[in-house]
């Protein structure tokens, strides 16, 4: 058998891939003689004609041929954009600082008007102090020679004609005491820079209820903060002040009864009062008033209590003449008698040698320096 017919001669032969033949030209001799496969029929689509655009339901735009040259559509003309407009410092300031641009000049006009306000403050006030402050070189130094009560009332003003200096309602008080005294055990160091030191005891008459007055301590207590505050007598940088309970003091602040109060003070006006007694250096501070009040304060016992303290005191270093009300709305003057009222025409019924305007009326205060 010839070997065209695929004998037993062709069994050791092996045949190339098809892939092979295809790679190999046309009419090219394969492996083994065999001759190359012929070229098949071209396939539609792929020919060497140039490509057109891609239709607009293919999924890619990109360009079919990059060959190609490239068609442009032309655009149509846009409207010219606006110019922007310059931003003024003033413009940028805001845009920069956003609502802070508006809080600045608020809050600059807020501290002008705040600055305003204290000036004013601060000028009344000053114009309050100089009212309020005992009149200069009034003082007499000499008043422990004095053998009757300082501070009592001269007049012969009757309760009826003077509504405001009648006691208020309020809890008890003791009326007849045993006129004898104790020291309240205790002592401060100085209160005040001022060259002249004075000394004093705080007693508190036998026979008076402790429940009604809160106790020797506590009176004590009030006593001496009173008289170490700066808006009290040593604000005004001349006196000084010093508690003992021991020695002959400069004077004694003594919380007495209603009976014994009328004995050393006087009652030809028939008004609760307190007093200075000189032949005993005696603060005599009345206990109905100390419990109950003035009409004048309207209820504030705590700043009436210091007033008394104040008031009486200041008799005791000097001051033995009562002052009027010198400027309407003012602060009464420490040594105005307001136990009866803060008004001129209230208490000139007390003193008839007081020369003063009646019409003026001032409001309450218990300090001789109410602005330290």
């Amino acid at each position: 058998m010839n070997s065209s017919a695929g004998g037993p001669g062709d069994a050791g032969q092996r045949h190339p891939p098809i892939g092979s033949r295809a790679r190999a030209g046309a009419g090219a001799p394969g492996r083994g003689g065999h001759p190359a496969l012929p070229p098949g029929p071209a396939t539609p689509g792929l020919s060497d004609a140039p490509r057109g655009r891609p239709g607009r339901n293919q999924p890619l735009r990109a360009e079919w041929d990059p060959t190609a040259e490239r068609v442009r559509r032309p655009r149509p003309d846009r409207p010219p954009r606006p110019e922007r407009r310059k931003q003024s410092p003033i413009g940028r300031f805001f845009r920069t600082y956003g609502w802070r641009a508006y809080a600045i000049p608020v809050l600059a006009v807020l501290t002008v008007v705040l600055v305003v306000l204290t000036a004013t403050r601060h000028h009344d006030s000053g114009s309050s102090r100089s009212d309020a402050a005992p009149t200069a070189g009034a003082r007499n130094t000499q008043v422990n020679e004095e053998s009757t009560a300082v501070g009592a009332p001269s007049g012969d003003a009757r309760t009826v004609a003077m509504p405001s200096g009648v006691l208020p309602a309020g809890g008890p008080y003791t009326t007849t005491g045993r006129k004898t005294y104790h020291v309240v055990p205790g002592s401060t160091g100085r209160a005040g820079t001022g060259a002249q030191l004075y000394s004093y005891t705080v007693e508190v008459e036998d026979g008076l209820s402790a429940p009604d007055f809160g106790g020797d301590a506590t009176f004590a207590r009030f006593v001496d903060a009173t008289l170490a505050n700066p808006k009290s007598w040593i604000g005004g940088g001349q006196v000084a002040f010093r508690r003992v309970d021991r020695g002959t003091p400069d004077f004694r602040v003594t919380l007495t009864s209603t009976g014994t109060t009328r004995e050393l003070c006087g009652y030809q006006i028939q008004l609760e009062s307190s007093c200075y007694y000189p032949p005993e250096t005696r603060v005599t501070l009345n206990e109905a008033r100390w419990v109950r009040g003035a009409v004048s304060y309207q209820g504030d016992d705590l700043a009436y209590r210091q007033y008394a303290v104040n008031h009486e005191v200041g008799h005791a270093i000097g001051y033995d003449k009562h002052e009027p009300c010198a400027r309407n709305g003012a602060l009464a003057p420490v040594m105005m008698q307001q136990s009866f009222g803060v008004a001129n025409s209230e208490i000139m019924a007390l003193d008839p040698d007081m020369q003063a305007d009646r019409s003026l009326v001032c409001t309450p205060n218990p300090w001789p320096f109410p602005n330290r």
